[in-house]
């Protein structure tokens, strides 16, 4: 599968994997705040995640892989390291931009998640206003900025 060039006239699919409910609705506020036409899928622990991308993409909405994951580390079943790993290890999903957002500031997960092919290691901020402008920067800047090829 490869990626939509841009975002006009079709939705930018980005994954959420984050299991605290307050953190994954801030998420998606910030994801709104962007302003680019999205469709977002949550996955609520590891197991999810990598069940979500080896499944059936098309019942879920996309027509593609996500354009974008935003995964915490710090998950149920599955870490967020152990799905980030699936990702580069699925051929569909290999290339798919990753960020792990996260409330750790343990230097040996920026390491592992470095070392595993994430695209970039984000700590969650503490403040609200912090926290919508640093998601909102980050989908801006892998979905806008970034190109990549189809």
């Amino acid at each position: 599968m490869g990626f939509p060039q841009s975002g006009v006239g079709s939705k930018f699919g980005v994954l959420v994997v984050e299991d605290n409910p307050d953190d994954e609705a801030l998420t998606l506020r910030a994801l709104r705040h962007c302003g680019l036409p999205l469709t977002v899928t949550i996955a609520r622990n590891g197991a999810e995640a990598v069940e979500v991308l080896s499944g059936d993409l098309t019942a879920l909405g996309l027509r593609d892989v996500p354009r974008l994951a935003l995964i915490d580390l710090k998950l149920p079943k599955l870490s967020g390291l152990e799905v980030l790993a699936f990702v580069r290890s699925f051929p569909d999903t290999a290339t798919m931009p990753v960020v792990c957002l996260t409330s750790s500031d343990e230097s040996v997960d920026t390491a592992q998640a470095y070392a595993l092919g994430a695209n970039s290691f984000v700590r969650k901020p503490i403040d609200y206003d912090a926290y919508l402008e640093v998601v909102s920067k980050a989908a801006e800047y892998w979905l806008r900025v970034n190109y990549w090829p189809a």
